[in-house]
């Protein structure tokens, strides 16, 4: 009995199922790359109810991070400033400006601005900002040079292996904690030399296990 298609199909015909079977891994691979947390969430940029620049005022003008986020000191979380704190000063700076329209009608009438927030993290994934705060991990570390910023963006994917990176290694992270909001800070030394002994006089012991995170 004749081969029902010539050898020089059954190549083509092969060759052609190779061809398939490569775009579809080479897609697979692409997808997996572009749907992975380090570049879905690296580079987040929401756009805020309010143009508000860090560069301008953390880094312009100099304010503190602690004047905004008072409560990083003493609590998990990092809170977003009240109206009442921008009003401090939009009083009498720049009070009439129609950019801080939505400002001036939150304070007058007690409702939140409704700020969109930049930096998110699973519910069943539990962060403390006083412990590292207060260990001496800079807000850089995490949130990158925000006094740069005139939109803040996510500049660090936040998976948990990039966590374990700096709990199982924390002391090129650590840095005295009186310098942990001056974001352009360097050591006049080696930074790790000095994080190891911050580390060790602190007893600093970052959790690895699984319940340090997930409670």
């Amino acid at each position: 009995m004749s081969a029902i298609f010539s050898k020089k199909f059954d190549t083509t015909l092969r060759l052609a199922a190779a061809g398939v079977v490569l775009v579809l891994a080479t897609g697979g691979g692409i997808a997996a790359y572009l749907l992975h947390p380090n570049q879905v969430d690296t580079g987040y940029t929401p756009t805020q109810p309010v143009e508000y620049s860090h560069k301008l005022h953390a880094g312009n003008l100099g304010m503190d991070c602690y004047y905004c986020h008072t409560t990083v000191e003493k609590s998990s979380f990092a809170a977003v400033p009240t109206t009442e704190t921008c009003m401090n000063c939009h009083h009498r700076v720049k009070e009439k400006s129609p950019k801080l329209q939505m400002v001036r009608e939150s304070y007058s009438t007690g409702q939140p601005i409704p700020w969109v927030k930049v930096h998110r993290l699973p519910d069943y994934v539990y962060f403390n900002h006083q412990a590292h705060v207060t260990s001496g991990v800079s807000c850089v570390s995490c949130h990158g040079r925000v006094d740069q910023m005139v939109e803040v963006k996510q500049v660090e994917p936040l998976t948990m292996a990039w966590c374990l990176d700096c709990h199982r290694n924390p002391a090129p992270k650590v840095r005295p904690a009186e310098f942990v909001t001056k974001l352009d800070w360097s050591p006049e030394g080696d930074p790790v030399e000095l994080g190891l002994k911050i580390v060790q006089a602190k007893g600093i012991q970052p959790p690895t296990h699984c319940s340090g995170c997930h409670r």
